[in-house]
């Protein structure tokens, strides 16, 4: 939960199952597309917000905030360690996501992203399931409008290991690195498999939807190169890509070092899709 101060603004809060929770905007108008002379409850941007793991919510509100100012709804749904441990039960996570996002309170609506470290993680197990069968999950893919990814986790399963490490258990990071890069090779069928698919499934994305990247040089869970890789795979592919990279910035925490930049950022990026840019006070 994002706590009272944000509630208070005429956020309604719903808790729709376990780390995931929908946020009603009742206060600020809905924003409004080209297309669109009246954004209507059912045709509503939805922003589908995806934490890293061990956010705190005082953190993760701040990012709501900027979509709650814009009109939109939120969905947050969050990741839990157990489901990276053992990307098995990351699937399943997916596949419960996937199906929320197909059910009636949601089918039509037009469908934000905004993933953070392993939250990209979350959503490319999304991904795997939807290029199972591209034909059914098509409706989805096109009420995509945006993607926005914020540090995200990619690089080797060193990287990987590190990143765990970092977020979960730092006060014991060397440790936690050794002992999970040995658990990641006794267990490679059931981990860096499905690392590797997901990679592959993320690298080959069925969604074209716009996309806004934010990292930096000095991140030591999100290798630089790999994501410059990835985002020229996807330019290639016809993709549309905005990138904000700083050389000197912190994981997952970019808006709070460079506030200005990343809200121009994602404000031009919010107005290329044609949705009311973010109104003045931020």
């Amino acid at each position: 939960m994002l706590g009272r101060t944000v509630l208070s603004r005429g956020i309604t809060a719903h808790r729709l199952g376990k780390n995931v929770t929908f946020y009603m905007n009742e206060v600020a108008p809905p924003p409004v597309s080209g297309c669109q002379s009246k954004a209507s409850e059912d045709d509503k941007p939805l922003m589908l917000m995806l934490p890293w793991m061990g956010s705190r919510p005082q953190a993760v509100a701040k990012y709501c905030d900027i979509y709650f100012r814009t009109g939109f709804d939120v969905l947050v749904v969050e990741s839990e360690v157990q489901e990276f441990l053992w990307p098995r039960w990351g699937l399943d996570h997916g596949k419960r996501l996937l199906e929320l996002l197909q059910s009636e309170r949601f089918v039509s609506r037009p469908l934000l992203v905004h993933a953070f470290s392993i939250g990209g993680y979350t959503f490319a197990q999304v991904l795997i399931h939807v290029s199972q069968d591209t034909q059914k999950y098509q409706a989805l893919t096109q009420r995509i409008k945006g993607q926005v990814y914020d540090s995200l986790v990619v690089g080797s399963v060193e990287t990987m290991a590190i990143g765990l490490a970092k977020t979960v258990f730092p006060r014991w990071e060397t440790l936690v690195k050794k002992v999970s890069l040995l658990y990641f090779d006794i267990f490679r069928r059931q981990t860096v498999d499905y690392f590797n698919t997901s990679i592959d499934t993320f690298w080959n994305t069925p969604v074209t939807a716009p996309a806004l990247f934010f990292f930096c040089e000095n991140d030591p869970m999100s290798d630089p190169r790999a994501m410059e890789e990835v985002i020229d795979h996807w330019r290639k592919c016809g993709i549309d890509i905005t990138a904000k990279k700083w050389e000197d910035s912190t994981h997952a925490g970019h808006l709070k070092r460079h506030k200005q930049e990343y809200l121009t950022t994602l404000e031009s990026f919010l107005h290329s899709l044609h949705f009311a840019p973010l109104k003045a006070k931020m």
